[in-house]
């Protein structure tokens, strides 16, 4: 993946209004029951706000009129206690509301943080982490709003524009019909405005992303930066970032602050046109009373119209982050079971490749035609120049990526026919670049089999000479550390990982350049753990040290995407051919040094 990569903006596939919202909708439905109780108590909250105007009404033209002292009490109790219950029936709403919202953004961020683990490493190969960041923390979110404003103020909202558009008609035909004259333009512009609103949310979302993924690669590469005095540049890259998501927000603002003005605009226009004409018909009988209740109403129909607009302002803004979401969610794994897939049972380790042809892109082989069969128990060194298709090799056998052409079969079943569950937990597999988890060194060996008592945890870490070096720490075996292990030596977090592969057991190992960055005391001490580890299991040591690869059963070189040698060490280095060059030009080198 290229730096261009991480600063580049994301390509998205497009949803329409209506299939986000069906989507979005379906993480409402296990919470009906409350969503209901929060309609049904905002409907009660809407019908006192409703019945408010009409009770001052009857205060104005009967009681206050006929100087009913009595029922004017009465009208003010009833209005008081409605209000009252209101108040505590508001309150409870936005509790229940907001319990319901926080588990709905639960169950959308955990959906998408299961899909993305089961996504396969094609889709990592090319995006950067801190764009998968940016939808499972900040697009997620960005609904919060969304799907709150759904429920506690579009429904209600709505339910009350349309309540109160009744009442001002049978309170008065032609003042209602004069009150709404405004709706049609305001609807015309709204629409015209979300045209364009959308592209230009989804546009500041990506320039976020790019952000967030330059930062987030920036950060945990930031000893690359300081030792090469590059603090000037990224800075200056980072600002011009900055500025692009700044521009793209304040670009996707200005667009939707003209909701507002365009709203109250239409509020004041309808307002005056109401009392212009409503001045008319006192002549025709219209009493003090229904002028001022419909003043009332006139407030009520356009608060409404006012806060829908403010939800649609909210919709267009956070329909971008959920095509952000389901966009990722729609992504197949490329690397599935199959529907008849089965079980592996317990594996015995053979492992052979036929006629294997693969390639990452298009066009290009990394390996042509591989052919080669291991016998249980054996332990099989890859060897040759960088890229020539080693790591291929062992990421087909863990199916990390399929074969495009040939079978990888284990135990004389094709890896694409098992589950891949029953494949990968039989395992065991160790990087050049060691991963730890923030967490204590115990929990990052038990991760092997996290069932593991501490004793078998202790047992493993002493197998493989880790446990003098763990119990001098100051913590020993509960001593945190930081992400990746940055407060161990790269030769410690490599025993440590040693000890994580030993409890898990796998039936198959895979050392990857497993010992590369120990140094020469250190691996005197992690030999004989390695020696168990390997013992009884197939096991596949990628090395560029050759001299930790002569006692290995069988050593193939990769060349050009094929094997062009296979044999003991000794059988190479008699046939003289380009393992005998490798190693030779190795044993030079270290003697120079020496």
């Amino acid at each position: 993946m290229s730096r261009n990569t991480v600063k580049q903006d994301e390509d998205l596939r497009k949803f329409s209004n209506a299939e986000l919202a069906v989507r979005l909708l379906k993480y409402l439905k296990p919470y009906k029951l409350k969503i209901t109780v929060v309609v049904l108590l905002l409907i009660f909250v809407m019908a006192v706000g409703l019945i408010n105007p009409y009770l001052l009404q009857i205060a104005i033209d009967k009681n206050i009129k006929t100087k009913d002292i009595k029922g004017l009490i009465i009208i003010g109790a009833i209005m008081i206690i409605l209000n009252f219950s209101a108040m505590i029936a508001s309150k409870a709403r936005i509790t229940a509301m907001a319990s319901v919202t926080n588990n709905i953004l639960l169950n959308i961020r955990h959906d998408l943080y299961k899909h993305i683990q089961r996504l396969s490493f094609s889709f990592f190969d090319n995006r950067p982490v801190g764009k998968v960041l940016a939808r499972v923390i900040g697009d997620v979110n960005s609904l919060n709003d969304l799907l709150t404003n759904s429920v506690t103020s579009f429904i209600p909202e709505l339910l009350t524009l349309i309540c109160v558009a009744v009442m001002m008609f049978v309170m008065n035909f032609k003042l209602a019909l004069a009150s709404i004259t405004m709706l049609p333009f305001l609807l015309i512009g709204l629409f015209s405005i979300e045209t364009f609103s959308r592209k230009r949310w989804q546009k500041f979302r990506k320039k976020r992303s790019t952000f967030n993924a330059y930062t987030h690669e920036d950060f945990s590469g930031i000893r690359v930066v300081q030792a090469f005095a590059n603090e000037k540049r990224t800075s200056s890259t980072f600002f011009g970032l900055v500025k692009d998501m700044m521009d793209a927000f304040i670009h996707a603002v200005k667009l939707n602050d003209l909701f507002w003005p365009m709203v109250e605009t239409s509020w004041g226009l309808g307002s005056v046109i109401v009392f212009w004409y409503g001045a008319k018909l006192i002549d025709s009988g219209l009493t003090v009373g229904t002028i001022i209740a419909f003043t009332w109403y006139i407030s009520m129909f356009w608060r409404p119209i006012m806060n829908i607009s403010s939800f649609y302002n909210t919709l267009i803004m956070n329909f971008a982050a959920a095509e952000r979401i389901f966009e990722i969610m729609d992504i197949k794994p490329d690397i599935i079971d199959i529907k008849d897939a089965i079980k592996m049972p317990k594996i015995k380790g053979q492992v052979e490749f036929k006629n294997v042809t693969f390639g990452y892109e298009d066009g290009t082989k990394v390996l042509d035609k591989i052919n080669f069969k291991i016998n249980p128990g054996e332990t099989i060194a890859l060897v040759g120049p960088t890229g020539a298709g080693k790591t291929t090799i062992v990421n087909l056998i863990s199916r990390f990526y399929d074969a495009q052409e040939g079978e990888v079969l284990i135990d004389g079943r094709n890896v694409k026919h098992v589950e891949l569950e029953s494949l990968r937990s039989q395992m065991g597999i160790m990087l050049q670049d060691t991963f730890l988890f923030s967490t204590t060194i115990k929990e990052n060996i038990r991760y092997g089999r996290l069932d593991a008592t501490d004793e078998e945890v202790i047992l493993a870490a002493k197998t493989v000479n880790a446990h003098d070096f763990i119990m001098s720490l100051e913590k020993g075996y509960d001593t945190e550390v930081n992400e990746r292990g940055s407060r161990l030596s790269v030769g410690q977090r490599q025993l440590i990982s040693f000890a994580r592969a030993l409890l898990a057991n796998p039936r198959i190992l895979i050392l990857d350049e497993a010992t590369s960055n120990i140094d020469t005391q250190t691996e005197k001490l992690v030999q004989k753990g390695i020696q168990k580890l390997l013992h009884g299991r197939t096991s596949f040591v990628i090395a560029h040290r050759l001299s930790t690869i002569r006692d290995c059963h069988k050593i193939m070189v990769v060349n050009n995407g094929r094997i062009t040698e296979a044999g003991t060490h000794e059988e190479l280095i008699k046939s003289k051919g380009l393992y005998y060059d490798l190693y030779m030009a190795q044993y030079k080198f270290l003697s120079e040094g020496a």
